[in-house]
């Protein structure tokens, strides 16, 4: 049983990897290769906020139709699908309204993750969320990693569709892989969620103040990683090729993060502590790149940065579920994820904005100024104990009692 059980989780490990990674091999390059078509910031934006609106849309109505019918496994195959076919668009077509397409149906593909971040800590007993949160948020940063590591490199030897060529193969073999994903059978009925339910999740207060600090992570991130920020490496000195040691220099800090949040740093500084210095971290990360001009010193800031968003996001996805009843957690997963998505839209959407009007490094700036009010707000709530129903600064107690 235990055998069969660490293959259900490897294969799902491995089906994890292969949603994330085809979508990561272009990501480093896309912002360059669409001001290379002529494409300006202000629609660069609206281009890269779409992945984040298609998320807005579709990850709450997946969680709870999860919920309903009790199974995740038809949410994964279907965003494996979608993955696929944003991979094969961005491949065969061109022209900014397709790659607008192709770019939210990335976002569709991506809003199946609230099925497969339920999914998996079924592999896990009830105490080790926080480890299954902590090792399939490895995966995720592995897949980031090894995608956008070669992506410079992929486009300066075969030019700038070879990444979506990548992408589509390993997006077909992931597709297939995903049908032999295990869940186990629930014989009991589902009762349908109520309204008056949903409203009572979605408005639970914990869960709304860490999807608040969530939107803005999440609008960090994807405002200068995953956003602009090999595109101001490009004007600053950097080739097309190196783009592999900026993502590296950013992406093993975040996963090294990711691996020792939940057993190390947690235990020793508790939630708060954690929370307050990572995201102090990030916003001296965040606006000191425009001032790095030696490679160097990018680099090292690039680390920085990684580093304190690889705390932040395990904690606070293992935070929006802990305590959650699990018939429920697909629905409240898919509420916290759909309200970050805010952030993955409106993040590089108002980045594209004010680099549009006042240049790239202007953007970093309005990054890091998002940074310092999450530093503030987790700061105030640690003080004043908001976070009533969290374990936020509580000693006395091992686990992380979230929402």
């Amino acid at each position: 049983m235990t055998k069969a059980m660490n293959r259900n989780k490897n294969l799902f490990m491995l089906v994890s990897f292969l949603l994330w990674f085809p979508q990561f091999m272009y990501v480093p390059t896309l912002s360059p290769y669409m001001e290379h078509t002529g494409i300006p910031y202000s629609f660069i934006g609206i281009i890269l906020g779409s992945y984040g609106l298609t998320q807005l849309l579709f990850r709450l109505p997946i969680g709870i139709t999860s919920d309903i019918i009790k199974s995740r496994k038809p949410f994964i195959l279907f965003g494996m699908f979608i993955s696929m076919l944003s991979c094969f668009i961005f491949l065969t077509m061109d022209g900014a309204e397709w790659l607008l397409f192709a770019r939210a149906l990335a976002g569709l593909a991506a809003a199946s993750w609230v099925a497969f971040t339920v999914l998996y800590p079924i592999y896990f007993s009830e105490d080790k969320v926080h480890v299954a949160m902590g090792s399939i948020s490895f995966i995720v940063v592995l897949a980031q990693f090894l995608g956008m590591s070669f992506s410079g490199y992929i486009v300066e030897e075969w030019g700038w569709k070879a990444p979506f060529w990548i992408g589509s193969v390993f997006s077909v073999i992931g597709w297939g892989l995903a049908f032999f994903i295990y869940e186990p059978k629930n014989k009991k009925v589902s009762e349908p969620i109520k309204l008056k339910g949903l409203i009572h999740i979605i408005r639970e207060p914990s869960l709304l103040k860490v999807s608040l600090l969530s939107i803005l992570a999440h609008s960090i991130i994807f405002s200068t990683m995953f956003g602009f920020t090999s595109t101001f490496a490009l004007q600053t000195g950097f080739e097309a090729s190196e783009i592999t040691w900026i993502v590296a220099a950013f992406m093993v800090p975040h996963a090294i993060a990711t691996l020792f949040m939940g057993n190390v740093i947690i235990p020793r500084l508790g939630e708060g502590k954690s929370l307050v210095a990572a995201f102090l971290l990030v916003t001296i990360a965040t606006m000191l790149i425009p001032f790095a001009q030696l490679k160097n010193i990018f680099l090292v800031i690039q680390g920085l940065q990684g580093f304190s968003l690889g705390m932040i996001f395990p904690l606070l996805l293992g935070m929006s579920i802990q305590s959650i009843k699990p018939a429920k957690r697909a629905t409240a997963m898919g509420a916290y994820q759909s309200i970050y998505a805010i952030g993955i839209f409106v993040g590089p959407f108002l980045a594209g904005m004010v680099n549009s009007q006042f240049g790239l490094a202007s953007g970093f700036y309005f990054a890091g100024g998002l940074g310092m009010i999450a530093t503030l707000l987790v700061a105030i709530w640690y003080r004043e104990k908001i976070f009533t129903r969290l374990s936020f600064g509580n000693k006395d107690t091992k686990k992380h009692h979230a929402i």
